[in-house]
């Protein structure tokens, strides 16, 4: 979809995040010596598109990776490009559902927009996006209280490619040339100007001595792909639902569709008690709605609330978290329904934490 002139000519902030990782290419590393000057982000806006695999390939053959910013409508009309961007390296963000100037919806309809995308991504490639990046650039109060409020960040850009305006192959080279270590640079998915470009902007990366990588999810710049450090792999934490301390009023244990707890009504919760060494985790809980509507488990820490887990059917699905901020320490990990409109049941069979 086209983008607007007017917000682009104005929006060339950056409002950087996190999105969720995918096993690397070997095109670079956090202790690749060709990449001595550090690491820029790469993305494209609007796809998947009939233009996905060209970009897909010439990314591919030039060892680049990118973040792809899809919208939830074209995610679903092409679920097998998403798997394609996935195999090939690259990252996936949320980008909203039908692409509208976001300012202009009221709080719900922006959750609508928000919600369904993080949906259709997990439901095709089994993991959420962690990162948003509203249409045209275009961003409120309002619109930054119900990202945060779906666990996600917003990320806007550093520099702007200008291929939605007409920039040339040439044009969009030199705007990438611009880019310092860590920047992100704004470009999409459906031109043939910016596909030609690819070729020349790998090279010039290499003469410089930068790299194509991912977006911290605890700076909000480009890193090394595998974030820069030598950690080694977390640890899982598993924990059942029906272990957990219950409390509402109709919280109880389940035997079907598996052994678990079934949250009726608002405020239905069950909660324990975790040591955190670190303070970001991914959570991942297992559940499933009692019927076609979709249910939503919010999850907070230490009282907070850190995002909201949704199950769109009665077939259980594992909804991820992804890198979400938390105290250290002893911290409360709650399973709180908050949402409930008497049109559907909350069925939780396990939390994961890593």
């Amino acid at each position: 979809m086209f983008k607007s002139k007017l917000f682009k000519a104005v929006m060339s902030v950056a409002l950087l995040g996190s999105i969720f990782a995918i096993p690397p290419l070997p095109s670079a590393t956090a202790a690749d010596a060709s990449c001595p000057n550090g690491y820029v982000g790469l993305t494209f806006d609007d796809g998947p598109s009939n233009n996905t695999n060209n970009i897909l390939n010439a990314l591919k053959q030039a060892g680049l990776r990118a973040t792809m910013f899809n919208t939830g409508q074209n995610a679903q009309n092409n679920q097998a490009l998403v798997r394609a961007q996935v195999a090939a390296g690259m990252w996936i963000g949320n980008h909203s559902y039908t692409h509208p100037d976001m300012t202009k919806l009221n709080a719900s309809q922006m959750a609508s927009e928000i919600t369904r995308t993080q949906q259709t991504i997990q439901s095709i490639t089994g993991t959420t996006p962690t990162l948003f990046r509203p249409p045209y650039g275009a961003t409120n109060a309002t619109l930054k209280s119900v990202i945060s409020q779906n666990g996600l960040r917003e990320m806007l850009w550093n520099v702007d490619s200008q291929d939605w305006n007409g920039a040339s192959a040439s044009q969009i080279v030199a705007a990438v040339n611009r880019m310092a270590s860590g920047d992100v640079i704004l470009m999409h998915d459906q031109y043939q100007t910016t596909l030609q470009a690819i070729p020349q902007i790998a090279q010039n990366l290499k003469n410089r001595g930068l790299c194509a990588g991912m977006i911290s999810p605890a700076t909000g710049r480009a890193v090394a792909p595998d974030g820069g450090t030598n950690n080694p792999p977390a640890t899982t934490v598993r924990i059942e639902t029906e272990n957990m301390t219950k409390s509402g009023q109709y919280t109880s244990n389940i035997s079907s569709p598996f052994n678990g707890v079934a949250l009726y009504a608002n405020n239905d919760a069950v909660r324990t008690t975790h040591n955190f060494t670190t303070g970001t985790h991914s959570f991942s809980l297992r559940g499933a709605s009692n019927n076609n509507n979709m249910a939503r488990v919010d999850l907070k820490i230490g009282g907070q609330t850190k995002g909201t887990f949704y199950f769109g059917g009665s077939s259980p699905a594992v909804y991820t978290l992804n890198n979400i901020s938390h105290g250290t320490g002893n911290q409360t990990i709650e399973l709180i329904v908050t949402a409930d409109d008497g049109t559907w049941d909350a069925y939780l069979d396990y939390l994961e934490i890593s």
